[in-house]
C-alpha cells in the first residue's frame, strides 16, 4: 500500500511515496533531478543519465521501478522512482553544485563508519551527539544507549540459536513488542504516528525500560534453554515479552494510568524542558519578590 505525498527541497516540491509494507519511502527521481541540475527538461536529462548508467552496468537504475504518481495536470502517470539508498547513489552522478552537499555528506558517513571501525566507543560518542542536536534529555540518551546494547546482546543470541537476521528478527521483534505491550510493532509504529522512525526513538524513558527488560528476559531465557531455529524462539520471545508485560500491568494497576503513550519521546522532552523552565522562572520570580521584600 503506498501513500503519496509532497515533500520540499530547497521550496521545490518532489513527488514521494510512502510503502506501508516496505516501510520505505520512494521519491520520484525525475523531480529530484529537475531539483538539482535546473534542466528545462528533466525527463529528458533522467532518460539520458539512465542510459549511460546502464552502459555502465549500474544495478541500482536496473533496480528502481515505476508507480504512478499525479502529474502537474493532475493526471497519474508511470513514474520512475528510487528508495533513499537507490537515491543517494543516482545523486553520485549527477555533476551539480546542489548535488554537491550531498556526496560531501556520503563521504563524511563513510569516513565516520572507518573510524567506528577501529575504534567501536566512537559509536557511542556520536548516537550521543546526534540525540542531543536532536533535543533528547541527557537521562534519555544514557537509556537509549543502554536499550542499544540489550538489543545487540538479543540478536547476537539470535544469531547464535540459528535465526536469520531480517525477516525472522523482524517476526521474533513483533512477538516480543506484542507480549509486553499488547500490540505489534506497525500498530505500535501507528499510535505513535510514525513511518519509517525508529520506534524505539521515540518511546518514552518508561517504554525503553519495558522494552529493554523484555529483551533482556528474552534473552536469558534462550542462554538457559537453548531454543534451536525461528520456531523454537518464538515461545521463548513470547515469554520474556511476557515478564515485561506483567510488569507494565503491574505498574499500570499501582499508578491508575497507562505506561505507553501515543506521544514520541521528544514531544515529552519538550513537556519536560518546558516544566524545569517554568519551574525555574518561578523560582527566579520568587527570590525577586524576597529581595524586593
Amino acid at each position: 500500500m503506498n501513500t503519496e505525498n509532497l515533500q520540499l527541497f530547497e521550496d521545490q516540491p518532489i513527488r514521494t511515496a510512502w510503502n506501508e509494507t516496505e516501510e520505505e519511502w520512494y521519491f520520484s527521481i525525475v523531480d529530484v533531478v529537475g531539483v538539482l541540475t535546473e534542466s528545462k527538461d528533466a525527463s529528458a536529462y533522467w532518460r539520458k543519465l539512465k542510459q549511460r548508467l546502464k552502459e555502465e552496468g549500474n544495478e541500482t537504475v536496473t533496480n528502481c521501478h515505476g508507480l504512478k504518481l499525479k502529474a502537474a495536470d493532475g493526471k497519474r502517470r508511470l513514474t520512475d522512482v528510487a528508495n533513499t539508498e537507490q537515491l543517494l547513489r543516482i545523486i553520485q552522478s549527477i555533476p551539480s553544485k546542489k548535488a554537491e552537499p550531498f556526496k560531501l555528506w556520503l563521504a563524511q558517513v563513510g569516513r565516520e563508519r572507518i573510524d567506528e571501525t577501529l575504534d567501536p566507543e566512537l559509536i557511542a560518542e556520536r548516537l550521543a551527539a546526534t540525540y542531543e542536536r536532536k533535543g533528547y534529555t541527557r537521562e534519555w540518551i544514557n537509556q537509549r544507549l543502554m536499550a542499544i546494547s540489550a538489543r545487540k546482546e538479543l540478536t547476537d543470541e539470535w544469531k547464535n540459536r540459528g535465526v536469520k537476521q531480517g525477516k525472522e528478527y523482524a517476526l521474533l521483534t513483533d512477538e516480543l513488542t506484542r507480549a509486553w505491550s499488547g500490540m505489534s510493532t506497525r500498530q505500535y509504529k501507528n499510535l505513535k504516528g510514525l513511518k519509517k522512525e525508529s520506534l524505539r526513538d521515540n518511546m518514552s524513558t518508561a517504554e525503553l525500560v519495558l522494552n529493554m527488560l523484555a529483551e533482556t528476559a528474552t534473552k536469558e531465557f534462550s542462554q538457559s534453554e537453548h531454543p534451536k531455529g525461528f520456531r523454537e524462539n518464538v515461545a521463548v520471545a513470547q515469554r520474556g515479552g511476557k515478564v515485561a508485560g506483567d510488569a507494565r500491568k503491574a505498574i499500570e494497576a499501582g499508578t491508575g494510568r497507562p505506561l505507553i503513550t501515543n506521544k514520541t519521546a521528544r514531544e515529552l522532552n519538550h513537556v519536560v524542558t518546558q516544566m524545569i523552565e517554568t519551574g525555574a522562572s518561578v523560582i527566579e520570580q520568587n527570590a525577586g519578590k524576597g529581595k524586593d521584600e
